[in-house]
């Protein structure tokens, strides 16, 4: 038989969140992708607003997910320099 190792298995809740969120995904990210220290979002849209949304952004000339983060960064400005 095998030892078990200290490995943090698949769905162990992590220790520390805030670290956790932070973690980056350490995959080699491809030409033309986002930059590195990224964190894959899913939501649930309808078929038409996906249709509407994919139809927005190549009559604006960008991609989805540039649009989609431009209109989150503008939603939720980085407010971390505000606090005192």
């Amino acid at each position: 038989m095998t030892g078990r190792t200290d490995k943090r298995g698949f769905a162990a809740r992590p220790t520390d969140p805030d670290g956790w969120i932070k973690a980056g995904d350490t995959s080699a990210a491809r030409e033309g992708d986002a930059p590195a220290n990224t964190a894959r979002l899913t939501i649930d849209v309808t078929p038409a607003m996906r249709g509407r949304i994919k139809v927005a952004a190549f009559n604006r000339g960008i991609t989805v997910a540039d649009m989609l983060r431009e209109l989150l960064a503008r939603e939720f400005p980085d407010t971390s320099g505000d606090r005192p």
